[in-house]
């Protein structure tokens, strides 16, 4: 075996993807782009969106902060909400979107903020917003019923609506910088994350899917722990792999699928919440399966050592 660093490109948002990148970080082999999702429609991101005409900068925000030098003092302070403004309307936003928000008005490129972030919070890795174009992301039901938003697409499969399909509206062109960076790419990463709202609109930006065509490496994905109320109620890692199988036109050629069950407790906890542990369904054929118990402690999160190995193991078998 004859080591390199390798490029790998990480598509998503969310609470998801940091928990990646913040354990590939530490690999000195990896050279880590974090390709993020940039329609999100709730909370502080979309207000800041609505009320300043920014860009979204939530998931932006916690893929830095995943790959900062110091991660935890720069989550206390940038995640701190601010309890009052002068502006009512602003009151209660996180400082770090604050921050992102105030240096994209500044410079008047959203790149050049999250670079500027980048630069400050000392990242060992690369951000780069899927694109910069607005667009909102839009569902249409399994009953024929159609909503705009992220906040609504995933209010309405909580509440028992299994999505049929979803796109952007407007369609946007993928920004040239994660365009390089997928092309730079020895592999591609995706996931975890929120299936509908998280994982797959980054790649309905066109241009993505051209541009993961041209990686010869592998496509990876990170099944996510649980499903998502009761509109996913029967959806299945292999479910997951057919459907972003499809959005790319090639397949998936990895999945990591967690093998773990917490205690009755935690699972009671959740099972409230109508979110249930991801089976692995009917895989297609073609799609190698590595399971591993990922997930670990009372929070539906992967563990981060855990997972970062597991991922050099499936890089370092195919690449090296």
């Amino acid at each position: 075996m004859r080591l390199r660093e390798l490029h790998v490109g990480c598509l998503g948002g969310g609470t998801g993807l940091p928990s990646l990148l913040g354990g590939l970080k530490a690999n000195p082999w990896l050279q880590v782009h974090a390709i993020v999702t940039m329609f999100d429609s709730g909370g502080s991101s979309g207000v800041l969106r609505d009320e300043l005409g920014v860009l979204p900068p939530g998931d932006v925000l916690k893929c830095a902060l995943a790959l900062a030098r110091d991660e935890g003092e720069a989550r206390r302070v940038l995640l701190t909400r601010l309890p009052t403004l002068e502006h009512r309307r602003l009151g209660g936003h996180t400082g770090g979107n604050l921050l992102l928000s105030m240096m994209e008005q500044f410079s008047g490129d959203f790149q050049a903020a999250v670079d500027g972030l980048r630069a400050v919070l000392g990242c060992r890795g690369y951000v780069w917003p899927i694109s910069t174009e607005r667009a909102s992301l839009c569902a249409e039901y399994a009953d024929g019923g159609t909503t705009t938003g992220e906040v609504e697409v995933d209010a309405g499969q909580l509440e028992g609506r299994p999505v049929r399909r979803v796109w952007l509206s407007p369609s946007v062109v993928i920004h040239p910088a994660a365009r390089d960076a997928l092309g730079r790419a020895d592999a591609v990463i995706i996931g975890p994350g929120s299936f509908f709202t998280s994982l797959v609109p980054p790649l309905l930006v066109e241009g993505v899917r051209d541009a993961v065509a041209q990686v010869q490496g592998p496509v990876v994905l990170v099944a996510n722990l649980l499903t998502e109320g009761r509109g996913m109620a029967d959806f299945t890692a292999a479910d997951a792999v057919r459907h972003i199988s499809s959005v790319l036109g090639r397949p998936v050629d990895t999945v990591l699928f967690n093998a773990a069950r917490p205690g009755r407790d935690v699972l009671d906890r959740y099972a409230a919440e109508h979110k249930h542990p991801l089976a692995l369904g009917d895989m297609p054929h073609e799609t190698e399966v590595v399971q591993a118990p990922f997930w670990h402690g009372p929070i539906a999160r992967h563990h981060r050592r855990r997972l970062a190995y597991a991922m050099w193991g499936v890089l370092a078998r195919r690449l090296l």
